[in-house]
């Protein structure tokens, strides 16, 4: 099976929400058409703000990543978070996560950023335990946030 990359375009919008969808499922994440159609739209009209690849078995569509761009003193520059990746359930367990993110780091070595983080749920070791086969360390600290609208007012 070959993986490949394919920077998403407007005509890519609603297979990525349907994936979304999917995804945000499994993670039990409230999910919003409207909501994520507007950010998908953002993204693809200025990769200033993040890059979306389809990734491809075999040229057919079988996840996506997102990665957004930031800026960070403690990590010397240029950063970008993994803020999203996907893989349709037939397709994992099969190597195109680790193919994934080998992908995004050399990306971003090219777009001249100096770290890449990413955030993974508590209760998945398994994907915890790739990342750090990876390179990726986790941290002692808490991510927080702070929503600065009412957001159970748009999700619902």
């Amino acid at each position: 099976m070959e993986i490949s990359f394919k920077i998403a375009t407007n005509a890519d919008i609603n297979l990525i929400l349907t994936m979304m969808e999917e995804f945000y499922k499994l993670e039990h994440i409230p999910f919003n058409n409207q909501i994520a159609t507007r950010c998908l739209e953002e993204i693809v009209s200025d990769d200033r703000l993040a890059k979306i690849w389809l990734i491809c078995a075999d040229e057919e569509p079988v996840g996506y990543v997102v990665l957004t761009f930031g800026y960070s003193i403690e990590f010397h520059g240029r950063d970008a978070l993994v803020d999203e990746l996907y893989i349709r359930e037939n397709y994992r367990s099969q190597g195109i996560g680790t193919q994934t993110l080998e992908f995004v780091k050399t990306a971003c070595q090219s777009l001249g950023i100096t770290a890449v983080h990413l955030v993974v749920a508590y209760e998945n070791k398994k994907a915890k335990s790739v990342y750090q086969k990876m390179g990726f360390v986790e941290h002692d600290r808490y991510i927080m946030t702070n929503w600065l609208e009412k957001m159970e007012q748009k999700l619902y």
